[in-house]
């Protein structure tokens, strides 16, 4: 079995593997059809120094990401390290729900089969498959479409919104989710796609959906005593999903 470059020397460097990783998640993006272009934003808290974020500067292609592209910036919107400038809604939205959530890593998009169910007046997830269980519960749901964010305001109330939950669904606009590191939130982005398209094709039968009764969500929820791989699937994804990379798209750590 093959195993992903990520080193231990690299894996020293915190801030290092972090860019690593943040490349690998735009291309990922790309490969899943998760992005669009150079729009939308993922950022990630400078590890052990609160209040300035990575991001990929705004006008490069996702597909192009790499991690010495990656800028640092803080609340006002400065560049601190680094060549290139944040967009201003990434710095409007994010940066508020890093310092009020205090979460390490925030992921936007406005990602297809997620938009299209919150274009719908009813853009709930129901729990009606076994991964659309795992987010039942997690889900903030913005219900007030207010415009492009253009002030740090708008990040502050989407911070209030999203409360205690991971995921946010911000109706007629996309979804954002947040994670304790890169591979659990791209992870989380990537399901939630996934559970997205298979509601609105279901819905699109016209027919009603079965919905998973709550003690059966709250047993799908409940990781078993004897799982192996408790604690290590979100890594174990991201290394799988890199490797990927490394064959069609390599570059990224670069």
């Amino acid at each position: 079995m093959s195993i992903h470059p990520m080193s231990s020397a690299r894996a020293i460097d915190p801030l290092h593997q972090a860019k690593i990783h943040l490349a690998a998640a735009h291309r990922l993006a790309v490969l899943h059809e998760l992005e669009e272009g150079i729009d939308n934003h993922f950022t990630v808290t400078l590890p052990g120094r609160d209040g300035e974020y990575l991001i990929l500067p705004f006008g490069l292609h996702w597909s192009e990401a790499r991690a010495s592209d990656m800028i640092v910036f803080d609340e006002s919107g400065k560049t601190l390290a680094g060549e290139g400038i944040v967009e201003l809604s990434a710095q409007c939205i994010h940066a508020p729900i890093h310092r009020i959530r205090g979460t390490p890593v925030v992921m936007h998009t406005h990602q297809t089969w997620a938009l299209a169910l919150n274009m719908l007046q009813d853009n709930r997830l129901l729990p009606a498959n076994q991964t659309a269980a795992f987010f039942h519960g997690h889900i903030a749901y913005d219900d007030t479409y207010c415009g492009t964010a253009d002030a740090l305001a708008e990040g502050e109330r989407l911070a209030r919104v999203i409360g205690d939950k991971h995921v946010l669904f911000m109706k007629n606009h996309g979804v954002l989710v947040t994670g304790d590191t890169i591979a659990q939130a791209y992870r989380r982005l990537y399901k939630l796609e996934r559970v997205c398209r298979t509601q609105v094709l279901a819905m699109s039968t016209g027919r009603t959906l079965e919905v998973l009764p709550g003690e059966i969500v709250a047993r799908v929820q409940t990781p078993p005593a004897n799982d192996r791989h408790r604690g290590e699937r979100d890594r174990l994804f991201f290394e799988a999903m890199m490797r990927v990379l490394d064959r069609c798209l390599p570059g990224y750590a670069d």
